[in-house]
């Protein structure tokens, strides 16, 4: 699996796309529906930078997922094959880690990673929200997910579907990581 160390790979790449447009900070989160401020900080690498919030960038912009995440243009258009621990992950956190597992197939209409979420005693973070739909299949371990103030209990084997524009967000259950298959339209 290929790993950005750290995210400020990342916020290099948001801060050069936005160069690129020749656009202000202020005008990007305008558009991508944030405060200025968070976006600043996303840019500058001192604040975790959701990968849902990198996705809304990409699609108002223009822009494939991956060439902001990873650096790399998407080059197959027929079919391309992610080998077992070989999909490109981001590390958003210690606790909280994405595989992309179809980073080099161009012009998706759904993105599909494995993600990994370590335990914690409560959610992580603040809710997400993006554009689309959310397919989650829990693949190894149990998990909470809270979606516009519902909570539910997911085991191995369970799948939730889900508008993703309602805030939501999860943890590991059991004091064990969890394993689950999210696919984003």
């Amino acid at each position: 699996m290929t790993k950005i160390e750290n995210i400020e790979d990342v916020a290099k790449r948001l801060k050069g796309l936005r160069e690129a447009l020749d656009m202000s900070a202020e005008e990007v989160a305008n558009v991508c529906g944030i405060d200025c401020d968070t976006y600043r900080a996303y840019e500058n690498g001192t604040a975790d930078i959701p990968v849902s919030f990198v996705r809304t960038l990409a699609h108002k912009f223009g822009v494939e997922l991956p060439a902001i995440l990873f650096g790399e243009e998407p080059k197959m258009s027929s079919y391309f094959v992610t080998r077992r621990g070989n999909g490109v992950s981001v590390e958003r956190s210690k606790a909280y880690s994405y595989e992309a597992l179809a980073a080099g197939f161009s012009n998706k209409v759904i993105n599909p990673y494995m993600v990994t979420v370590e335990p914690s005693d409560k959610p992580r973070g603040n809710y997400n929200t993006h554009d689309g739909q959310e397919f989650n299949y829990v693949v190894e371990g149990r998990m909470e997910i809270q979606i516009a103030g519902n909570t539910f209990s997911l085991e191995t084997g369970d799948s939730i579907i889900f508008n993703s524009a309602l805030p939501h967000r999860m943890r590991a259950l059991d004091n064990k990581p969890v394993r689950f298959l999210a696919i984003i339209s």
